[in-house]
Parts: structure tokens; C-alpha cells; sequence
């Protein structure tokens, strides 16, 4: 099996100075990559650079959705700094999402070029679902992440024909839980920084719990952080989410057991370790909190 290396290949069409100058991208979603290869890897009827190949596209794909995501939609005037990040980001999405098309055709992998783009148009349908759940209020904590957690997998599930039979419930077991795991423990790392998540896992949880006078700030259009922090204390869903991150590491661990061994997916101890590490100093902090 070739090492992987999957996000230095992905930099040289992602990183430009210009993008990095106005704006942040979104983190590599190296976790869901990582699985992906390794199961494309263990496929009797791909090649190792096959593999390669379809992990980087979806990389690259799925990087696009996010820097879509990252857009400030909100009308109004905007300072010309946030301007120019706001089309960056629009341009930069729709380069992402495109350069796919380009490196399958150009080794006539019209198969996965159908395959990816069917998985895009489900994605989008899915997203257009959950943001009329968003806006009108009708979304429960739970029902969020589990849209959230089939969004990020839907690109890496459209490759569960290309592998094994006896893997396949394995693998989309597996991608469920990493894809959690990925939501989670960003949420927690940017509440911890102090930035408020309107419409994140968090948000809904609080909004589940919250009094009326709460709920009405948690509704603005922008949350005061000051509120938002005495919120956080107030309601502890980070030792929520940091429990389901636990219990969800837990569930990888189980499942990894089947694996007796193979050395084909010997790499997933990687995949998890970081989520496992998290948990463990996470857990401390909100101790000693």
C-alpha cells in the first residue's frame, strides 16, 4: 500500500496566496479522506493509484461544499476586506468543486465522474432540506446532527459499490462515526475559542433547553459572545457533546475489533487516534474547568 499522503497532493491545488491572503478556508477533512483511501485501498478491483486518485477528487470536492458553506450571506454593505473574502470564497468553492471533472476525465474515469456528480446533486438536495428545517425553527438538537453527520458522509458512501460485499457495513459503520466524530469535535473547538454557532449542534441543544428570554438572544442576528459564553455555562453542552465524542470513539474501537488484525486497515488507528486524544484532554479541561 502506497503511505498516504493525500493532503500534501490536495495543497498544490488548494493553497494559492491570493485565497490565503483574503480569507480562511475550511479544515481539511483529512478523517472521512483517510477512511475513504484505506477501504479503496483494500478493493480487489482498484489500483493503489486508483485510489489515490478517487480519495483526492473527493477531497477536493468536499473542500469546495465547505467553502461554500463558510459564506457570509447576510445583505447589507460590507467592508471591502469582506467583500473580497465573500468572492474569494465563491470563487474558490466553485474551483474546488470543479477540478474533480478535470483529473477523472483525464484519465477516463467517466464511472466515478457519474458517480461523484449524483453524489453532489443528492448533497445539494439534502443541504436545500435541512436549511428550510434551519430557518423555520423545526429542527431538534439530535435531528441536526444527524442530517449533519449523513451530509459529510454522502460524497464518501457513493463509493460503497467499488468495495467488498462482507466490508461494505463495516465501512459505512465506520464513515457514520468519523463523520461525527469530524462534527463534534470542530464544534467544541470553536466554542472553546469563544465564537458563537448560530445553527450548529450546540445552538440547537441550547435552544432545547433555554428559558424564553434566552431563546429570544439566541435568535438575533448576531449573538452577543458575552451571552453566548454565560449560556454555555449556564446549560454545560459541551459536556454533551464531549460525552458523545466518547461514546462515539468507543463505538470505532468495537467496530475495529471484526477487523481482527487485517493489516489493510492497520492505517484507522490513525484515523481515530486524534479523536481519542481530544477526548482525553478535553475531558480534563471541562474538569478543571
Amino acid at each position: 500500500m502506497k503511505s498516504y499522503c493525500i493532503p500534501q497532493l490536495a495543497s498544490g491545488y488548494i493553497e494559492y496566496d491570493m485565497i490565503e491572503q483574503y480569507t480562511e478556508l475550511p479544515v481539511f477533512p483529512d478523517a472521512r479522506v483517510h477512511l475513504l483511501y484505506i477501504f479503496l485501498n483494500s478493493a480487489s478491483r482498484i489500483t493503489l493509484d486508483q485510489a489515490e486518485l478517487y480519495a483526492l477528487v473527493t477531497s477536493l470536492v468536499q473542500i469546495g461544499i465547505d467553502t461554500h458553506e463558510t459564506i457570509d450571506t447576510q445583505q447589507g454593505s460590507q467592508a471591502e476586506g469582506l467583500m473580497r473574502s465573500r468572492q474569494l470564497k465563491v470563487l474558490a468553492g466553485d474551483y474546488y468543486s470543479s477540478i474533480f471533472y478535470q483529473l477523472l476525465s483525464d484519465r477516463g474515469q467517466i464511472e466515478v465522474i457519474t458517480l461523484l456528480s449524483r453524489a453532489i446533486c443528492d448533497l445539494n438536495m439534502m443541504k436545500m432540506n435541512l436549511y428550510g428545517s434551519m430557518k423555520s425553527l423545526q429542527l431538534s438538537a439530535e435531528q441536526y446532527l444527524v442530517q449533519k453527520v449523513q451530509l459529510n458522509m454522502q460524497l464518501f458512501i457513493s463509493f460503497t459499490p467499488m468495495l467488498e460485499e462482507p466490508l461494505r457495513d463495516l465501512w459505512k459503520s465506520l464513515l457514520h462515526e468519523i463523520s461525527l466524530c469530524e462534527i463534534v469535535m470542530q464544534e467544541l473547538n470553536l466554542t472553546q475559542e469563544g465564537q458563537p454557532l448560530k445553527y450548529g449542534y450546540i445552538y440547537w441543544e441550547m435552544m432545547e433547553l433555554a428559558s424564553v428570554e434566552d431563546k429570544l438572544t439566541l435568535n438575533e442576528i448576531e449573538i452577543d459572545p458575552i451571552e453566548w459564553k454565560k449560556m454555555i455555562h449556564q446549560y454545560k453542552p459541551m459536556e454533551h457533546m464531549t460525552n458523545r465524542l466518547r461514546e462515539s470513539v468507543d463505538r470505532i474501537q468495537h467496530l475495529l475489533k471484526s477487523l481482527k488484525g487485517d493489516v489493510r486497515f492497520l492505517g484507522i488507528g490513525q484515523v481515530v487516534e486524534p479523536f481519542q486524544l481530544f477526548v482525553n484532554s478535553f475531558g480534563t479541561v471541562l474538569r478543571e474547568g
